[in-house]
């Protein structure tokens, strides 16, 4: 579908070209910004294709923006299944948008997204978000000083008022937390908390000889914690499995840990070696060499800096005094394979504005927030 506006053109992705012309436009638009980090190609044309394993549940439809030819702009916009069962069969979602500063792109991007969502029978709209929540979600709002961490957004400032000009309201904040490792403490109260658990709460790294089980102990305890969360999407067997596949080649297995109770598995805690330093020098792209060089730094020199993407604890323990505790014996059990691996930082992100009680956690062991992404909605 091409439709028309001050010269400015809007062409459906409809092949592989186009994908490519999707796919590639932050690099050029962002160029000039020291802090942008452009994601890998390949695994950008993976993520929109069947090979993601939450095509089962996400139908999506993209967009270029061209003014005499050249591509200006981007837009996603996507209706989830599972999203519809949980929270109304007339949502529906945008995302990957990106565009040149001008208030016409932006305006005509979304209202091309915002159509074929009616079309969808949408009617409650919220993003951006990569496909769904549990990928890449908001617009960065502040922090624009700092290149993202791995597998979270980056953009330019001006975004934001673009968005509310096509009448979308603020919905939800997300806070992305960072500490030093040589200066994450446990004040005195808390060490005294954690110290009375100890011989209650077991916590142990996976079982790599059992990863793929191991995965699912993941995945049950993240959908039960996160369940009653704010646009909460459940994790799939098929998607927790190939998250494994990631996860197995990315993260060593002493950076993944489970805690239990009388041998019940009730909290988990996934740090993830921050990839963004390997792939920033490649712009993009794997081929000739840039897989050699992201396996020297993930594999032998490793990465200075570590992400938290993943954890949960089960609800029946986040209001109970055990359940503080948890997320600290956790955050403690990465410290000494962080210094072991020279990892000198981390970011734990992201975390819901509303979660108050991980927060308060965090920022009394010394975790400071320092980026803030929103999510907007709009009835339509």
């Amino acid at each position: 579908m091409n439709n028309t506006n001050n010269l400015i053109t809007i062409e459906a992705v409809e092949n592989r070209q186009l994908l490519n012309e999707f796919i590639t436009f932050p690099g050029m638009l962002y160029k000039n910004d020291p802090y942008w980090i452009e994601p890998l190609r390949v695994e950008r044309q993976e993520h929109l294709s069947d090979k993601n394993p939450a095509s089962g549940h996400v139908k999506w439809q993209a967009w270029l923006a061209r003014r005499d030819g050249a591509v200006i702009g981007r837009i996603l916009a996507q209706v989830d299944a599972l999203h519809r069962d949980l929270h109304g069969a007339d949502t529906g979602h945008f995302g990957m948008l990106d565009a040149i500063d001008e208030p016409e792109v932006f305006a005509v991007l979304i209202a091309t997204a915002e159509h074929w969502l009616r079309d969808q029978e949408a009617k409650r709209i919220t993003g951006p978000f990569t496909l769904n929540i549990n990928q890449e979600s908001g617009l960065l709002i502040d922090g624009f000083d700092t290149p993202p961490s791995a597998f979270m957004n980056h953009n330019h400032p001006y975004y934001e008022n673009h968005v509310l000009g096509s009448n979308y309201e603020p919905a939800m904040d997300l806070i992305a937390y960072w500490m030093r490792t040589e200066e994450l403490d446990f004040p005195a109260p808390l060490k005294k908390m954690m110290d009375r658990e100890r011989s209650v709460i077991r916590i142990r790294p996976i079982d790599k000889s059992k990863f793929d089980a191991e995965m699912q102990i993941l995945r049950q305890i993240f959908n039960d914690a996160w369940a009653n969360n704010w646009g909460y999407v459940p994790f799939t067997e098929h998607e927790f499995s190939e998250l494994g596949k990631q996860l197995k080649f990315l993260v060593p297995s002493d950076l993944i840990y489970i805690a239990e109770i009388n041998d019940e598995p009730c909290a988990f805690i996934v740090a993830m070696p921050n990839i963004h330093e390997a792939i920033a020098p490649l712009k993009g792209r794997l081929l000739p060499f840039g897989w050699l060089r992201l396996i020297w730094k993930l594999k032998v020199s490793g990465t200075r800096t570590a992400r938290v993407p993943l954890m949960g604890v089960r609800q029946q323990y986040q209001f109970s005094r055990q359940g503080p505790v948890l997320a600290l014996l956790l955050i403690e059990a990465l410290k000494a394979p962080f210094v072991r691996r020279n990892i000198e930082a981390l970011e734990m992100s992201w975390i819901l504005e509303t979660n108050a009680g991980m927060r308060g956690i965090l920022e009394r062991i010394g975790a400071k927030a320092y980026k803030r992404y929103r999510l907007y909605e709009k009835h339509i």
